[in-house]
């Protein structure tokens, strides 16, 4: 299979070694500083682009490799208020695109427990919940975009969450979910919900010991997305 790589920092290189290691060619390694070379490659020689890069990238990135039919594998995060605009060309160009904020299999297993508990606790008032997000200092975006899934999953299951916010954020709520951003090296990632009361704490973590999780899954998402269309997710990939 023949990859090319959009954004080649730390994630897309280890992303590269992982696909090499798997009998996979990488076509092309494009970041800020050669951009230049995706005019000379030749797109139908793509079978599929992982798109890992930077949030004020991304957008441009990805509408490049859509645009000539070349599916997608984006975890990009901090760019998803552009995200309705790569899922209408996706349809209009009859190709793929994936987004998932988290690609490590843990990760996802974490979102269904979160989903799951945030349901058991939505009767239980007596409980305040709040999230702690952990990363490296080479983070540009946050809340991660791991945190805002979390979040927004409480939402959905629980009518009484209305918004999340950061713990600077004016005009908070008892209905708001606080979300608290750290930036620590070399943490490649921990994620907390806690659910806080008088009597008890409830808390549930997930916590990756290196980025290889994530690339990995990036990876097989890119081998799996092969002849398929449409916009699609982890729950997809994973049949959740």
């Amino acid at each position: 299979m023949n990859i090319l790589l959009l954004g080649y920092g730390k994630m897309g290189k280890i992303i590269g070694e992982i696909a090499e290691s798997r009998g996979h060619h990488i076509v092309g390694k494009i970041n800020i500083e050669n951009r230049e070379e995706l005019s000379s490659l030749d797109a139908k020689s793509i079978d599929v682009a992982i798109e890992f890069s930077q949030p004020d990238a991304a957008f441009e990135n990805i509408s490049w490799a859509i645009n000539r039919k070349i599916p997608v594998v984006s975890g990009t995060t901090g760019w998803l208020d552009q995200k309705p605009a790569i899922e209408s060309l996706t349809m209009e160009k009859g190709t793929a695109f994936f987004y998932a904020s988290n690609f490590s299999i843990g990760v996802n297993i974490f979102f269904r427990v979160n989903r799951f508990l945030a349901g058991l606790m939505k009767d239980q008032n007596e409980y305040k919940v709040s999230m702690e997000e952990i990363h490296h200092t080479e983070k540009k975006d946050a809340p991660s975009g791991t945190a805002i899934t979390l979040a927004e999953t409480i939402i959905d299951e629980n009518p009484n969450i209305k918004n999340w916010k950061l713990p600077e954020d004016a005009f908070k709520s008892e209905n708001d979910l606080v979300i608290t951003s750290k930036r620590i090296d070399p943490a490649p990632g921990t994620h907390i919900v806690r659910y806080q009361s008088e009597i008890d704490d409830i808390e549930i973590s997930h916590t990756a010991h290196s980025r290889k999780g994530f690339a990995l899954g990036a990876v097989l998402v890119a081998e799996w997305i092969i002849e398929k269309n449409g916009v699609l997710s982890m729950d997809d990939f994973l049949s959740f």
